[in-house]
């Protein structure tokens, strides 16, 4: 699930904070980086929850509707649609789900009830799903296309939900929109003959990212003074001191990637980094740091230490 996008902004942040604190502990930079890693990838699990107890809330309240003294026709034979969702019931038995949850010890219902509860309201109240109450009969495709459409519209950019997630954990504060895409995503793979076996996403698409997070995070702190020294003669006209601290550690981490990982093009490391400023830095930061790490590749290009494409 964790993808090179995430890793570069978390060692960016990472790197941003080593300096801030005064930190010269880079073991202990690199158990931070994993660890808020970790944080993105349960958080994902967390979100996929989510729509299980929405569906389990929704269950309570046919329950206690079949309960009360004057309960209408509707309360005594309700639509049981919502609630025996065929994606939802793969969902809740999944394996690797289940194994969170049971490490975790996390419950949207108690831990966050008041919420829950607001949030099935909005679903409930939505054309979304009174469209999908009224059909006559849905597939299991029809059913994991109404939870997509469901999480894009109730889920993804929702704001309450944001200020709650940063409320729980610090490490929340960036993810959510990333972490959204890739709950998503894992909707979208969801297959009814895979049953509780299906495959989430993992945290690590391979051994190989969690080495480029490392490998990265230690290049651009140790080899610190050699990349300030590259940007600082390509920004003669510029006092470094003055320069935005956010795009002098933004240029480092970009120049740690440029020089050590040959298999990655240096326009893809440039347009990653230039997205990262665009969103995390000032409002000219990302013309600054593109016009800066240009010209220091054309500079290194020339002096052949730059060679791939």
């Amino acid at each position: 699930m964790i993808n090179r996008v995430l890793i570069r902004l978390k060692i960016i942040q990472i790197v941003y904070a080593y300096y801030q604190n005064g930190s010269n502990n880079l073991d202990a930079a690199e158990k931070e980086l994993l660890f808020s890693l970790s944080k993105a990838y349960d958080l994902y699990n967390y979100l996929l929850l989510l729509m299980v107890d929405l569906t389990k809330c929704a269950s309570r309240r046919i329950e206690n509707a079949k309960l009360k003294k004057l309960a209408t026709e509707d309360d005594i034979h309700p639509n049981m649609r919502f609630v025996t969702n065929k994606f939802i019931a793969q969902l809740q038995c999944n394996k690797m789900l289940l194994d969170y949850q049971d490490k975790q010890k996390r419950s949207w219902l108690i831990d966050h009830e008041e919420f829950t509860k607001q949030l099935l309201d909005k679903i409930q109240s939505s054309d979304i799903y009174n469209e999908y109450m009224t059909k006559k009969d849905t597939s299991f495709e029809d059913d994991r296309e109404f939870w997509r459409a469901l999480y894009k519209s109730f889920i993804n950019k929702n704001v309450e939900l944001e200020d709650l997630l940063e409320e729980m954990s610090l490490y929340w504060n960036d993810d959510k929109e990333i972490v959204d895409t890739f709950v998503l995503k894992t909707i979208n793979r969801f297959d009814g003959i895979n049953g509780a076996d299906q495959q989430l996403l993992p945290e690590f698409k391979d051994e190989d990212d969690r080495t480029f997070a490392v490998r990265l995070l230690r290049r651009s702190v140790l080899n610190c003074e050699e990349y300030r020294h590259l940007v600082s003669e390509s920004t003669r006209n510029w006092d470094i001191n003055r320069v935005a601290f956010m795009d002098v550690v933004i240029m480092q981490v970009a120049l740690a990637e440029i020089l050590s990982f040959s298999n990655i093009p240096v326009s893809v490391s440039l347009n990653e980094y230039v997205e990262i400023a665009k969103y995390y830095s000032t409002p000219k930061s990302s013309s600054f740091v593109n016009g800066t790490l240009d010209g220091i590749v054309k500079k290194l290009r020339k002096e052949g230490k730059i060679t791939k494409n």
